[in-house]
């Protein structure tokens, strides 16, 4: 697996120290992780997909 490169696959965010994939380095994957990552080529959004039920009688 090639190595990746820093400002091209990937950026690291100032104050927390998180590894941001790029959309072009996710693009190269081929395909989406549905992981809800932020800079999903295919725009996938986690919380669009959650279920979350409205009341406990819904479990």
């Amino acid at each position: 697996m090639p190595e990746l490169k820093e400002g091209e696959d990937y950026e690291i965010e100032p104050g927390t120290g998180l590894l941001i994939f790029s959309a072009a380095y996710l693009k190269k994957r081929g395909a989406c992780c549905e992981s809800g990552c932020r800079n999903c080529p295919w725009g996938y959004k986690k919380s669009e997909h959650l279920k979350v039920p409205a009341s406990s009688e819904e479990l």
